[in-house]
């Protein structure tokens, strides 16, 4: 799957899904783990982390002599689903302080119930055989055996469903993202994370700016947006859309003029019928992914064309209160002409897999 002289550009995208080999994405993580040698560094974040078989592979690679550090969500929606995993991690011939499952701190601390931050970056990084960063939507939320056929009923076979992670090879911005990435592992149990210098610095690439949340700044895929000629085209993939303000947002760029066309989830649960009749009511183009197949639709991505430049916008951030405000996310816009034709595909792939 990998090979370093396939990259004619610093950025790659690799999509999951039923067109792709099952665990295509799995695989793509355990290559690179396998391939870091003595000396090397690995350094994940992730919300879910359920998979054993990736667990070994980290601790083989920590035995060897690997630099390694894992951090992940303490307290995930499903809320024993890293159980298995965080006792391999944190145990006896676990990672030692290379491991974290971080609970992290309240933005207002008598905000409690329903308004708790999580860490839903996916974010991987690794040093061999070439200095390389993936950010997206795809975090190893199955297992083999799986033993809990109820987690995987609630959060989807992310292993076969819809995701994407995109690969950064610029030796500059790797070592942002490892930086960052250690930032976290470190962060204590207290303060706000809307002061974290990492959060308000804007990661500036050739063709884009990667960005964290949250942020003192104002949100930058809504800044972004509102700076655009009014003619521009935007067509969205969104895996969850909750509430109506999250469903305004879009009302109000259409307002303002813009071409908008809207896919989502199939199911009710991330995106309800609400949501859908305020963008339905307001003309948007709405459709939700056909879910004959049951595996969860968990691309998250925003195509912009405005004509003579194009533009994606894609990470871990969902169109919801908590991922726009609480959650700690990853997310980049990009000019990129090689990541727009692949998510541009990506997009004609799922629509043509839309309900009526």
């Amino acid at each position: 799957m990998w090979e370093i002289l396939d990259w004619k550009h610093k950025v790659r995208a690799f999509f999951g899904g039923p067109k792709a080999s099952p665990g295509y994405l799995w695989d793509l993580l355990a290559e690179r783990i396998k391939a870091v040698p003595a000396g090397g560094s690995i350094d994940w974040v992730t919300y879910y982390f359920r998979d054993r078989r990736l667990a070994e592979d980290l601790l083989a690679a920590h035995r060897r002599g690997v630099r390694v550090t894992v951090t992940i969500e303490k307290h995930p929606r499903s809320s024993h689903a890293n159980d298995l995993v965080s006792e391999m991690l944190a145990g006896p011939q676990g990672l030692g302080a290379g491991f974290r499952s971080l609970s992290l701190p309240l933005l207002l601390p008598r905000l409690r119930t329903g308004w708790e931050p999580h860490l839903h970056e996916k974010l991987y990084c690794f040093s061999h055989p070439q200095p390389v960063a993936f950010l997206g939507s795809y975090n190893p939320s199955g297992d083999q055996p799986e033993e809990c056929l109820e987690i995987i009923r609630e959060i989807g076979d992310q292993n076969r469903g819809y995701n994407v992670l995109v690969g950064m090879t610029d030796p500059r911005l790797v070592r942002h993202l490892v930086a960052h990435a250690r930032c976290l592992h470190r962060m204590k149990g207290y303060g706000n994370r809307s002061f974290s210098l990492y959060n308000n610095l804007e990661l500036q690439t050739k063709n884009g700016v990667i960005f964290f949340l949250p942020s003192l700044l104002p949100h930058p895929v809504m800044r972004f947006l509102h700076s655009l000629s009014s003619d521009a085209r935007l067509k969205f993939v969104i895996s969850h859309l909750k509430g109506p303000t999250m469903a305004r947002k879009l009302v109000k760029l259409a307002r303002k003029g813009f071409q908008i066309q809207v896919l989502t989830d199939a199911t009710a649960r991330r995106v309800p019928a609400s949501a859908e009749k305020i963008i339905r009511d307001a003309g948007i183009s709405f459709q939700r992914l056909g879910g004959s197949s049951g595996l969860p639709m968990h691309d998250k991505f925003i195509l912009i064309d405005g004509g003579e430049k194009r533009w994606v916008i894609f990470g871990s951030f969902n169109w919801t209160a908590r991922s726009w405000w609480l959650n700690q996310e990853i997310g980049m816009i990009s000019s990129d002409a090689g990541l727009y034709k692949a998510f541009t595909s990506r997009w004609e792939e799922l629509i043509g897999q839309t309900e009526d």
